[in-house]
């Protein structure tokens, strides 16, 4: 009875915890800035520089790779996921436009994409070492 209580938590666990995770990064890499760059000609960029989203996707190969390593392949990859994509949500839907949502489908589909990838790198580095 304990083994088949212990599955579902150490399951909800291998999720959550990347999850959490990774909605913690997206804070601490593009959580705090919020403005646009207002250029001499006009134009805006922003509110993000390259060097905040490379370094998101740099740090977070580290819980990814962690968590396939350890085998918690579902972790990995939705639990990163979904974490970016509530962050994602969180972050931007204050967008009076509507548009933000155009915006957290293209992150969920970037990072599924992105973490399917390198778990199945860990994993088969895993398996031929």
């Amino acid at each position: 009875m304990a083994r088949l209580l212990s599955f579902p938590l150490s399951f909800a666990v291998s999720v959550l915890l990347p999850a959490l995770v990774a909605a913690a990064l997206w804070a601490a890499w593009l959580g705090w800035d919020q403005h646009r760059d207002v250029h001499p000609d006009g134009t805006t960029t922003g509110p993000y520089e390259v060097w905040q989203v490379a370094g998101l996707v740099l740090t977070l190969l580290v819980p990814v790779s962690w968590a396939a390593y350890r085998r918690h392949v579902t972790g990995a990859v939705l639990g990163t996921t979904a974490g970016l994509a509530v962050a994602a949500w969180w972050d931007w839907s204050d967008d009076a436009s509507g548009l933000f949502v155009i915006g957290v489908a293209l992150v969920t589909l970037g990072s599924l994409a992105a973490t399917t990838v390198v778990t199945a790198v860990v994993r088969q580095v895993q398996q031929a070492g």
